[in-house]
């Protein structure tokens, strides 16, 4: 239902998650570039892109690393070493002086890896020891996902104060908070479903134990921050890295709802999948999830000005984060406060590369 309220409330108005202030609700969806330095570390180039989008209310990094186990793909930075804290520090602190806020996504990518990227050539780690279908982006190019190796408690709980070390190491470097990725097919969403967590023990089985390790993560990363400054990615339909649920409908509305007891700044909820019905499970409405919710819900998936302002005006979510329009318009924002035109995204130039399609998309001044 509609407030009065809500009506006179846009996508350019300003609203508060959390204890975070957002001068509007055109939020930096968290974009994997694969463009880290030597030692997983940011590089001046990274600092040049986050600072270009500063006009955001809100920026989420990239997906960041917590352990030197959680690699995934080639080129994603950490926040596990003093170098890469440092090099996030130049970042927040080239964001806050042109008056951005930006958290640090947070995440480990379980057994979408190849032991080439991990310590020791280890196999990477999950829930179960169930190979994903399909190969993996490796330094030595496209390889086949190997079978990786179901987790021990004590790597899992290892695991968990990898986080909360995270948490901590975001702190240090400046950021306005955190964000868990708990989403596309990576290591707390192959402990959520049922399709990649087989396990017998406290983290398998029931959806309360699947749920388990998300939660704890959430507990230990609020320890750190205070639960106003944290938010959480989840993707309930989607198929991507190979995942599948039995009963999404339930899983979620199990784990939403224990996130409602924790007051965080968000939920951040992707949409995609739904395009795609039954890909992961059986499709239910999306919506649901924002009426499990009882806080400050961010969604995304291919929305425009448009039907991101109809989302906010309708009550539909708070805030909508945007990915392909912010690779390729660091001055988003402004063009959607003057109805510009939009420059289109060069998909060659989304993963990997130099600063051709990631520094050098034109401004409107500029044209």
């Amino acid at each position: 239902m509609t407030s009065m309220n809500q009506q006179t409330q846009s996508l350019l108005s300003p609203i508060e998650l959390g204890s975070i202030s957002m001068k509007n609700r055109v939020v930096m969806a968290p974009l994997t570039r694969n463009r880290a330095g030597e030692g997983l570390v940011p590089t001046a180039m990274n600092v040049e892109y986050y600072r270009q989008r500063a006009s955001a209310g809100l920026i989420i990094t990239e997906a960041t690393l917590t352990s030197a186990q959680g690699v995934g793909y080639p080129n994603t930075p950490g926040i596990y070493s003093k170098a890469q804290i440092d090099g996030w520090k130049k970042v927040t602190k080239a964001v806050h002086a042109e008056g951005g806020k930006i958290v640090l996504q947070i995440w480990h990518c379980g057994r979408v890896s190849h032991s080439s990227m991990l310590p020791g050539g280890m196999k990477p780690q999950a829930p179960s020891a169930i190979k994903p279908a399909g190969e993996v982006y490796t330094y030595e190019g496209m390889k086949p996902y190997e079978t990786p190796a179901a987790m021990t408690t004590d790597e899992i709980k290892q695991t968990i104060d990898d986080f909360r070390t995270a948490a901590y190491n975001a702190l240090s470097a400046g950021f306005d908070g955190v964000e868990i990725h708990s989403a596309n097919g990576y290591l707390l969403d192959q402990f959520l479903r049922d399709g990649s967590n087989q396990r017998t023990d406290e983290y398998g089985g029931s959806i309360e134990n699947r749920a388990r390790l998300t939660l704890e993560v959430v507990d230990e990363v609020c320890k750190i921050w205070g639960s106003d400054r944290v938010g959480i990615r989840l993707s309930p339909l989607q198929p991507f890295n190979d995942m599948k649920d039995s009963q999404p409908e339930k899983t979620f509305e199990y784990i939403i709802n224990e996130l409602n007891k924790f007051n965080l700044a968000y939920l951040h909820i992707t949409e995609m999948g739904s395009e795609n019905p039954g890909a992961a499970g059986p499709e239910f409405d999306l919506d649901l999830c924002r009426k499990w919710y009882q806080g400050n819900y961010m969604t995304n998936s291919e929305y425009n000005f448009d039907t991101a302002n109809v989302a906010i005006q309708s009550g539909d979510a708070d805030c909508i984060s945007f990915g392909k329009l912010f690779i390729a318009n660091p001055d988003l924002v402004e063009r959607f406060a003057s109805r510009a035109p939009l420059n289109t995204p060069d998909s060659n130039s989304f993963y990997g590369g130099d600063e051709h399609g990631y520094i050098d998309y034109p401004f409107l001044d500029e044209k």
